[in-house]
C-alpha cells in the first residue's frame, strides 16, 4: 500500500487489518478500519490525520486546483474572500491552510454568492474532481466548495 499526502510518499506492507476491532480480510471506501504497518515506517514519519492509504500509484496528492466555492450567509460565519486570503481547507480528515485566487475582474466573493476560485495549499493533499470540502476564515466556518479542475 501507499501512504499518500501531506508529504508522505512512502510504500508500505499491511499485516492486518481491524474493523471495530474485529479482523477482516480486505477494507473499502470509507471504513473506519485499523490497520497494521509493521515496522516500514520510519520513526521520522508519523501517520497523520488527512493522509490517504490507497493502492500504489491510484491516487496523487496536489496541493492547486480550482473550485466553486460558496460563502455562507453572515449569520452562519460568512465573510468576504478575497484573492490572497489565507483560509483553512478541510478535505476529508485534513486541515490544510491555502490561498485563494479569484479570477480576473472579480474582487470579493460576498456572503450567499458562488465564485470560481485557485486554491493553493500549502501541503499537498489526495484531491479528484466532484471533492466536496469545507473551509475556515479567521476560525469560524465560511463555506464549502467543490473541486472542479486539478493543477500539475
Amino acid at each position: 500500500m501507499e501512504i499518500v499526502g501531506l508529504g508522505a510518499d512512502l510504500t508500505t506492507t499491511v499485516a492486518d487489518i481491524d474493523h471495530f476491532r474485529v479482523p477482516v480480510a480486505e477494507a473499502g471506501a470509507d471504513m473506519n478500519v485499523g490497520v497494521l504497518l509493521p515496522g516500514t515506517v520510519p520513526v521520522a514519519l508519523a501517520l497523520e490525520r488527512g493522509q490517504v492509504l490507497a493502492t500504489p500509484g491510484s491516487v496523487s496528492a496536489r496541493a492547486c486546483f480550482t473550485a466553486d466555492i460558496d460563502v455562507l450567509s453572515e449569520e452562519h460565519g460568512g465573510t468576504e474572500i478575497r484573492s490572497g486570503d489565507r483560509l483553512q481547507f478541510h478535505v476529508r480528515s485534513a486541515a490544510v491552510p491555502g490561498t485563494v485566487t479569484l479570477p480576473e475582474g472579480t474582487d470579493v466573493i460576498r456572503p450567499l454568492h458562488r465564485a470560481e476560485a485557485t486554491v493553493t495549499l500549502e501541503q499537498a493533499v489526495v484531491l479528484e474532481e466532484g471533492r466536496l470540502f469545507a473551509f475556515r476564515h479567521h476560525g469560524r466556518a465560511a463555506g464549502s466548495g467543490t473541486v472542479t479542475r486539478l493543477s500539475y
